[in-house]
C-alpha cells in the first residue's frame, strides 16, 4: 500500500479540505453536495470500497466539529481554572478584610471595657459615699482660698465623671459600627470561600470535558486513519472499475454506430429529426446527477458520467423519449438493465437514448417503440447506489449532455 500524508488523502478522496473548523452544518451541506457530485464516480465501485469511501467522508466531516468541539472545551477549561485563580484570590483578600476587621472589633471592645471599668470606678466610689464626702469637704473649708480649692477639684471630679461616660458612649458606639463591620467582612469571605469552591468544582467538571472531547477526537483521527487504509486498499479494484465503466461506454457507442451503418447499409434510415425538437422526460423524478467529466483526485482518474441521472422511487415508469427502435435491451455490467433506442438523424448524426440501471425492461431488440411508451421500470441494478434511472443521449454512439435535450423543468 502506498503510504500517503493524512492531510492530502483527506482533500483527495471526496474533494473534502480541511478548512478551519466551521459550522458542523455547514460542512454537512458542502460534504452532501460534494458527495452528490461524486456519487456517479462511486457507483461504479463495489459496496465495499463504497462503504469505505462513505465512512471516510462520514469521519471527514466529524474529525474537523470534534476538534473543534475538544478545543471549545479545552477554552472552557482553561477559563474556568482562571477563574479559580481569581476566586482564591478574592477569597483570600476577603479573610485578610475580615481579619482585620476582628481585630479592629478587639480594640474598641477593649476600648469598651476600659470605659466600663472607669464608670464603674466612679459608680462604687458614689455609692460609698463619695459625693457626701466631697459636699463635707466644701463646706468644711477654712477660708475662701481652700473653698476654692476645693471647689475645683470637685469640678475636676465631676468632668472626669462626665468624660468617662461620654467615652463609654462612644467605644459602645465605635464598637457597634466596628462590629457590623467585621460581621459583613465575615459574609463576604464565606461567601468569596464558596464561590472558590464552586468555581473549583466548575473547572474539575470542565477539564473532564474538555479530557473526554479530546479522547473522542482522538478516536475518530484514528478512524479516520483506518479509514483511509481501507479506501486504499480499493485503490486497484477501484482503477479497474473505472476502466470498465469507459471500456463498456465505447463498447455501446462502437454498437450504436455499428447497427446505424447496418441500417443505412440496409437501405432503413431513420426518421430526420428538425432542429428544435425536445424529447420527453423519461421517468417523473428530481436531478441527482449532472453529466461531465469527473475527477476522483485520490484514484487520480477521470471518468465520464456520460448521462444524467433521475432519481425516483423503484419501480417507478420509465418511457421512451422519443419515436424509435431499439437498438439493444438486457444486462450491461455496471449500467445494470440498460436499454438504447435509435431515434434517428440529427443534424447529420445518429440520436440515440438509452437508460440504465432499470429494475425491469419491458422491450426487446428489434422492437419499435412510440414517444412515452412504457419502457422499463426504475431500479437500481448494477453499479447504482440507490434507485434512480440513469439518462444517456448519444450522438452517433458518442454521449451528450441530455440536459440540452429534456424539457428545462425537467418535468
Amino acid at each position: 500500500m502506498r503510504a500517503q500524508p493524512l492531510l492530502l488523502i483527506l482533500l483527495a478522496l471526496v474533494n473534502i479540505g480541511w478548512a478551519q473548523p466551521t459550522d458542523p452544518r455547514e460542512d454537512k451541506k458542502r460534504i452532501d453536495a460534494e458527495l452528490a457530485q461524486t456519487g456517479a464516480l462511486l457507483e461504479t465501485a463495489s459496496a465495499s470500497a463504497r462503504e469505505a469511501v462513505a465512512l471516510l467522508a462520514q469521519l471527514n466531516q466529524s474529525v474537523p466539529a470534534a476538534q473543534q468541539r475538544a478545543a471549545q472545551a479545552r477554552g472552557a477549561a482553561a477559563a474556568a481554572e482562571n477563574e479559580v485563580v481569581t476566586s482564591q484570590r478574592v477569597a483570600e483578600q476577603r479573610r485578610l478584610a475580615s481579619e482585620q476587621a476582628g481585630r479592629r472589633y478587639d480594640v474598641a471592645a477593649d476600648r469598651v471595657q476600659d470605659g466600663r471599668e472607669r464608670l464603674g470606678r466612679f459608680a462604687a466610689a458614689t455609692y460609698a459615699g463619695g459625693d457626701v464626702a466631697e459636699f463635707n469637704a466644701l463646706i468644711a473649708a477654712g477660708g475662701p482660698a481652700q473653698l476654692a480649692q476645693r471647689i475645683g477639684y470637685a469640678r475636676k471630679v465631676a468632668e472626669s465623671k462626665k468624660e468617662a461616660v461620654d467615652q463609654l458612649v462612644g467605644a459602645l458606639w465605635d464598637a457597634k459600627h466596628v462590629s457590623n463591620e467585621a460581621g459583613l467582612a465575615r459574609r463576604a469571605a464565606d461567601d468569596a470561600v464558596a464561590q472558590a469552591r464552586v468555581a473549583a468544582a466548575e473547572a474539575v467538571r470542565a477539564r473532564d470535558e474538555a479530557d473526554a472531547a479530546e479522547r473522542a477526537a482522538l478516536a475518530l483521527v484514528q478512524q479516520q486513519e483506518q479509514a483511509v487504509a481501507a479506501a486504499e486498499a480499493y485503490r486497484a479494484e477501484m482503477l479497474q472499475r473505472h476502466e470498465e465503466t469507459k471500456r463498456e461506454s465505447e463498447r455501446i457507442a462502437a454498437e450504436l454506430r455499428a447497427w446505424e451503418a447496418a441500417q443505412a447499409q440496409a437501405g432503413k434510415p431513420g426518421p430526420v429529426l428538425q432542429p428544435g425538437a425536445r424529447l420527453l422526460m423519461p421517468v417523473s423524478g428530481w436531478k441527482s446527477s449532472d453529466f461531465g467529466q469527473r475527477y476522483d483526485p485520490y484514484y487520480q482518474v477521470w471518468q465520464l458520467h456520460a448521462g444524467m441521472d433521475i432519481a425516483a422511487s423503484g419501480g417507478d415508469p420509465i418511457y421512451a423519449a422519443a419515436d424509435g427502435q431499439v437498438v439493444s435491451a438486457g444486462w450491461r455490467g455496471g449500467y445494470g438493465n440498460y436499454t438504447c433506442i435509435s431515434h434517428g438523424s440529427f443534424q447529420g448524426s445518429n440520436l440515440s437514448t438509452c437508460y440504465a440501471h432499470q429494475s425491469s425492461i419491458l422491450v426487446s431488440n428489434g422492437q419499435w417503440v412510440s414517444r412515452g411508451q412504457l419502457i422499463g421500470r426504475v431500479g437500481t441494478t448494477g453499479a447504482s447506489t440507490g434507485d434512480h434511472l440513469h439518462f444517456e443521449v448519444r450522438l452517433d454512439g458518442d454521449p451528450t449532455d441530455p440536459a440540452g435535450w429534456l424539457p428545462g423543468c425537467l418535468c
